[in-house]
């Protein structure tokens, strides 16, 4: 799929209103693209247009070289799938029959299912790791378990092309892992395209082929998820009065430091994790710092701290943010 100088928005009788202009995307098979941006800036909306769910303003959508607007809805179904962020409400239908429902676009709506849609139904099944469910009724599923199955009614179309829109907006996190690990494994397996739109930031950075980040200003930044952060494109796409973007670990923090600086003396998973209770309770955590800086020593037993006026130790966490507050209250 390419776009070319395309313009996303909405229009009435009299007027157009732009909400995305001058955009030059592609995406080709075997690649996973996430659309990344804040809130009401027009991401579902350029999904819409892309999938032919609403026209474009001006420019246009090429999908195989074809301009969509020359492909026939029945033709176009047959070579894009979507998925939408909206709950599916099914009253007793069994799993294997809503993914049979992708094979209309082949077999039209009176057709018969044929042995090959039966495979291509299995395979589609198979594909998202769903076999276990094939037999259940639908509407008793897991918000997780659903969304594996849009995903194979939609694979059961045959796309070159899959559009997802925040395809994990209700999961929880091993099922947002889950989901976006199978996008990309799609992708690996089958001359297949995926576009998915998504929150989760931090994920799509590491399982994305590509970015497409749009800017609060409407325009677009493209690339790798690495040349992306090394841009500085995401900060100033997301960053608040309170977080931070911080691209050497490619997530957000919030901002801390009121209470001054802290160093952490030690190694590994233990350090990492008294770093986080001092961020947590106000510290800026350093490297290295003069004498006044605050200094936590992190060990197998626990942790220690040595103070001007007294020390403290423990064996939990817990206690390192209380002992914390603590000196919060006595100052």
């Amino acid at each position: 799929m390419r776009t070319r100088d395309l313009a996303v928005g909405y229009r009435t009788r009299r007027s157009r209103r732009a909400v995305l202009e001058h955009v030059n995307l592609g995406v080709r098979a075997g690649e996973l693209v996430c659309l990344l941006g804040p809130n009401g800036i027009g991401k579902s909306t350029l999904l819409r247009t892309l999938a032919k769910m609403q026209p474009a303003l001006w420019g246009s959508v090429e999908l195989g070289g074809a301009d969509l607007r020359s492909i026939t809805h029945a033709e176009l179904a047959r070579r894009l799938g979507v998925v939408l962020t909206e709950r599916i409400v099914v009253e007793a239908l069994p799993v294997r029959r809503i993914v049979e429902l992708g094979r209309y676009p082949h077999s039209g709506w009176f057709g018969r299912i044929t042995d090959r849609d039966r495979r291509v139904v299995d395979w589609a099944i198979d594909a998202v790791g769903a076999r276990q469910l094939a037999d259940r009724d639908f509407s008793r599923l897991s918000d997780g378990e659903r969304q594996r199955v849009m995903i194979a009614r939609a694979l059961a179309q045959e796309p070159v092309l899959l559009v997802l829109d925040e395809p994990t907006a209700f999961l929880d996190v091993p099922s947002r892992v889950e989901v976006m690990g199978l996008l990309r494994q799609l992708t690996r397996e089958g001359p297949l395209a995926v576009v998915v739109s998504t929150h989760d930031l931090e994920l799509a950075l590491r399982t994305a082929d590509l970015v497409w980040l749009v800017m609060p200003g409407g325009e677009m930044t493209t690339g790798a998820p690495e040349d992306v952060v090394l841009s500085g494109g995401l900060a100033q796409a997301f960053e608040g009065r309170h977080i931070r973007f911080h691209p050497e670990e490619r997530s957000f923090r919030l901002l801390t430091g009121d209470r001054g600086e802290a160093v952490v003396r030690g190694s590994g998973l233990r350090a990492a994790l008294v770093a986080a209770v001092l961020e947590r309770e106000g510290y800026a955590v350093v490297a290295a710092s003069d004498e006044s800086a605050l200094s936590v020593e992190a060990h197998e037993c626990g942790w220690h701290v040595l103070t001007d006026d007294g020390e403290g130790n423990g064996a939990d966490y817990a206690s390192l943010a209380a002992f914390l507050r603590g000196r919060r209250a006595v100052a």
